[in-house]
């Protein structure tokens, strides 16, 4: 059973699954076993991905963000990377609260307003077929504090689109957990590990590793389905305007 463990960790494109994803993934390999065999067998040989324990401290929200259906919240965010030719790029994410898919990606060497948006309007494009006033009416961003996103040619986008504005509370980044964990993931599995000449070059390896993610992440409090699985098992259907565009318009 620990060649089998072991087989699976490696076989993932992914750092730091804990022990249910990778129960999940011998479960879809046809290997029964409990969830408690493989948490005390990957414990044993030092398999288990390590965590940090975080300090008890009063919280000025619930500690819920999720939402149960896609296209109801989605949580942007932006972090910073290296490139060997052009120095430091930025990277912007969306990602939708409910499975925790990547509706929109982007890479630039400038970190504006305008870049900002990016993603929200290819999420906004895919998921809603068009990009017009009131579209995407029914959805709330999540997004902190900085200043391009509470810039004024920002919040007027996105209100033109239909959508509110949604910033989490100050010195609370947990308020924007979702696309915070997000880029976790995508440090730990792509920003960390990979050098990138360019901008450019970062930009189209986002997008291979968001429809990568979208496609075979594990969710596991949607029965560790992908975010893809969970957004057509909600939907039940394959609407073109979803289904038919890339994830970058």
């Amino acid at each position: 059973m620990v060649e089998h463990i072991r087989q699976q960790i490696l076989a993932s494109r992914f750092h730091g699954e804990g022990y249910r994803k990778i129960w999940a993934r011998l479960r879809f390999a046809g290997i029964r076993t409990s969830a408690r065999r493989v948490r005390r067998l990957m414990g044993t040989h030092g398999l288990l991905a390590p965590h940090r324990v975080g300090r008890q401290r009063t919280r000025v929200h619930d500690g819920t963000i999720v939402t149960e259906t896609v296209k109801t919240m989605w949580g942007t965010d932006m972090t910073e990377t290296i490139t060997a030719a052009e120095e430091v790029a930025r990277v912007f994410i969306a990602v939708d609260h409910a499975n925790t898919e990547v509706v929109g990606i982007h890479a630039s060497k400038s970190g504006n307003r305008f870049e900002a948006l990016e993603p929200v309007r290819q999420g906004v494009l895919r998921h809603f077929g068009r990009i017009g006033p009131g579209v995407a009416a029914g959805l709330t961003l999540r997004h902190d504090h900085g200043s391009n996103y509470m810039s004024g040619d920002f919040q007027d986008e996105i209100r033109h689109l239909g959508i509110p504005s949604s910033p989490s509370f100050v010195r609370e980044p947990e308020g924007n957990g979702v696309a915070e964990r997000f880029i976790r993931t995508l440090k730990e599995n792509l920003l960390w590990v990979h050098t990138f000449d360019t901008a450019e070059e970062l930009r189209q390896a986002l997008l291979e590793f968001a429809r990568h993610y979208n496609d075979t992440w594990l969710v596991a409090r949607h029965g560790h389905r992908s975010p893809a699985q969970v957004r057509a098992d909600q939907l039940r259907v394959d609407r073109p305007s979803e289904a038919g565009l890339p994830l970058a318009a």
